[in-house]
């Protein structure tokens, strides 16, 4: 055997050997991926959960957001500040789960139901008078997705069955 066939054998030696290394390269960033994913809409979930929290653990504040959403303006300037700062959080949070669905890390499927939610809140007038007076707080590109809601002209009624005109503001 000659230098050029040992050089040859040796370098399908080393293609042999790496092949397998790169496909389990691959593999385990496939894997990281997905789990960055997950622990993205993990993150997204929590900061949801801790969102509607002050909904269902504060009475006074239930009230609040429930005359906000019929008319912003309406609100005093306690409870429109709570209600406004409630909506912030509330937008940031879709913002994010928006371009974490644009990003690819949220599916069709979760960002289907973040929309319609999206869609049931932002159907009541008091929510509009607020976005009218927050847009530009919020991204261009989210700004759009929202203004392509509202221009669907949906009817409220994800509070459709409370009686909203019997809801009292706690005094101050």
């Amino acid at each position: 055997m000659n230098w050029e066939v040992l050089a040859a054998i040796g370098q399908l030696a080393a293609v042999l050997v790496g092949i397998p290394s790169l496909i389990y390269l691959a593999v385990q960033i496939r894997e990281q991926t997905k789990e960055r994913r997950q622990s993205a809409v993990n993150a997204l979930t929590v900061h949801w959960g801790d969102l509607t929290k002050s909904l269902h653990d504060n009475a006074e504040f239930c009230a609040i957001y429930l005359r906000g959403v019929q008319s912003f303006d309406d609100l005093d300037a306690v409870p429109k500040l709570r209600f406004s700062a409630f909506l912030n959080r509330f937008f940031k949070n879709f913002q994010a789960m928006y371009f974490s669905h644009r990003d690819g890390a949220l599916s069709a499927s979760l960002w289907g139901e973040v929309e319609r939610t999206m869609s049931d809140v932002i159907a009541y007038p008091g929510v509009r008078q607020w976005w009218e007076t927050r847009r530009r707080w919020h991204t261009e590109e989210f700004g759009h997705v929202i203004d392509a809601i509202i221009a669907r002209g949906e009817q409220p009624k994800a509070y459709s069955t409370y009686n909203l005109n019997d809801v009292v503001l706690p005094k101050e």
